[in-house]
């Protein structure tokens, strides 16, 4: 059996589950009972986006269940302490269900975003998505600028790789 992996943001550790895969919008993807002969996936936010949020208070979706998308498709909308922001589909499939609780209470994503969290099941290929230990360097290798687009300085980071 795997180990869980941790990415430390700051001095904040950031769990990453081993077992499941990750998609580069930092969502989890975890197989399911497929349908179409494709997998099925239920999605999440990962721990380093909740822990990036804060807390998430408003959700809805923009389409409707049993709706074909397709990867980086607007699917719907989140409002968190830090921001508000579309939520786009990792991977193109069919949007088999929504987590229907949430609409009424999204603060399972704030404290169980691997468990009552969930926000969809999609029914898609195992294509685009990474193992923990690939999730893992992504977010390493893409952390200064993380840090500093939550400092305000996005625009300093671009102008030095000029």
């Amino acid at each position: 059996m795997q180990e869980d992996l941790w990415f430390t943001m700051g001095k904040i550790p950031a769990r990453l589950p081993a077992g499941i895969l990750y998609a580069k919008n930092h969502m989890w993807a975890r197989p399911e009972t497929g349908l179409n002969g494709n997998g099925l996936f239920r999605h999440g936010f990962t721990h380093y986006a909740i822990l990036l949020m804060k807390d998430v208070y408003f959700l809805e979706w923009n389409i409707s269940e049993g709706d074909p998308v397709s990867q980086s498709q607007e699917i719907g909308h989140i409002e968190t302490s830090k921001a508000e922001s579309g939520l786009y589909c990792p991977a193109a499939g069919t949007l088999v269900r929504f987590n229907a609780a949430l609409l009424n209470d999204p603060s399972a994503i704030n404290t169980d975003g691997y468990g009552a969290g969930w926000l969809f099941d999609l029914d898609a290929p195992e294509t685009g998505y990474m193992n923990a230990e690939q999730y893992l360097k992504f977010l390493s290798d893409n952390w200064e600028k993380t840090q500093a687009m939550l400092k305000g300085k996005m625009n300093q980071i671009e102008d030095d790789e000029s």
